[in-house]
This record gives structure tokens, C-alpha cells and sequence, in this order.
């Protein structure tokens, strides 16, 4: 039973537990809010991965002759690698989805056959699209001997200022052309 307590026709009644909590929930939600907006408005923007240029690049590869051992020989080697690498990977993935009927009824098990293990048939016609082919079996030291002495002569001009990947991928395409 309440008591309720009147004073010219007004019913007062004392402040009940639910009263406290609403006003507590829009408390919190509008402290929330502005918590939100504040760190939305103060964390920095997102950047970009640094393009790697090939004045860059060329530094790295440039003591790969006297320390090829050394971090920066491995940086250069390992550069080199990881771009061809991902060339053709991607242009093989790329390949095998465009050749292969999306409307077809496969099975989760032939889909991931088909798309996580790519044939040496299918990494070579891969190798023809990205435009340039290795050709079986090239030592790696003898592709990265030819795309560094390609970064060598541009390390001076202006196209030194190109991205790396883009200098790499125009020594590939010189000096392994895919025979037709």
C-alpha cells in the first residue's frame, strides 16, 4: 500500500526505483554517445601500406653482391621472390575462377581443390597472363641477378621514384617474354 500525499489536489509521490534507473540508462546512453563521437573524432585516419619505391629497392639489392647473407641482400632476394610468388598464385586463382561456371553445382571439398590447389599445368598458363614465364627449373639468384641490374641503371634517373612492383614486373616482362 502507498501513501500518497496531496497538496492542492496534486498526488506527489516519492521518487520510485524505476524513475532512478531510466534517467540513470539515458545517463549512460548519452555518455556513450559522446565517448563514441570523441574517438571517432580523435583517432587518427588510416593509412595506406608505403609503396616501396625503386630508388628503395635498388639500395637493398645494391649489397646483395658484398653481403648476401646480410639483411638487406635477404630483404632484396626476398622481395623479388614474394612478387613473382604472388604473380603467379594470383594470376592462377584468377584463372581457375574465370574458366570455372559459377552456376555449377560443386561440392564444398571440389570448390576448395580447385581454388587451393592449382596444378603445375594450371601455374603455367597463370605464368602467361601476368605476361612473363620463369620457364622450369630457373634458380631464383639468376632472375634476381637480371631484375637487379635492371634497379642499378634506374637508381640515378627519375623512374627511380616508380614503385618497386612496377619496375620488377617491367624487368620480368623484358627478359622472360612468354613464347607464343
Amino acid at each position: 500500500m502507498t501513501t500518497e500525499f496531496s497538496y492542492g489536489g496534486t498526488a506527489m509521490f516519492p521518487e520510485t526505483n524505476c524513475d532512478s534507473l531510466r534517467n540513470s540508462a539515458m545517463s549512460c546512453s548519452l555518455l556513450a554517445t559522446i565517448l563514441m563521437t570523441l574517438q571517432l573524432i580523435l583517432v587518427p585516419t588510416a593509412k595506406a601500406l608505403e609503396v616501396l619505391s625503386a630508388q628503395e629497392l635498388a639500395s637493398h639489392c645494391a649489397l646483395l653482391g658484398s653481403e648476401e647473407d646480410g639483411v638487406d641482400g635477404q630483404y632484396c632476394v626476398r622481395y623479388i621472390q614474394g612478387f613473382i610468388d604472388g604473380a603467379i598464385a594470383t594470376d592462377a586463382r584468377v584463372m581457375l575462377n574465370a574458366e570455372s561456371d559459377p552456376a555449377a553445382n560443386e561440392t564444398f571439398a571440389e570448390r576448395a581443390m580447385r581454388t587451393r590447389l592449382p596444378s603445375q599445368a594450371d601455374r603455367f598458363r597463370a605464368a602467361n597472363l601476368a605476361g612473363f614465364c620463369l620457364g622450369d627449373p630457373l634458380p631464383l639468384r639468376n632472375v634476381v641477378d637480371v631484375i637487379v641490374a635492371d634497379l642499378a641503371t634506374l637508381a640515378g634517373s627519375e623512374a627511380g621514384n616508380e614503385p618497386a612492383m612496377e619496375v620488377v614486373y617491367q624487368s620480368l616482362l623484358q627478359h622472360y617474354p612468354c613464347e607464343s
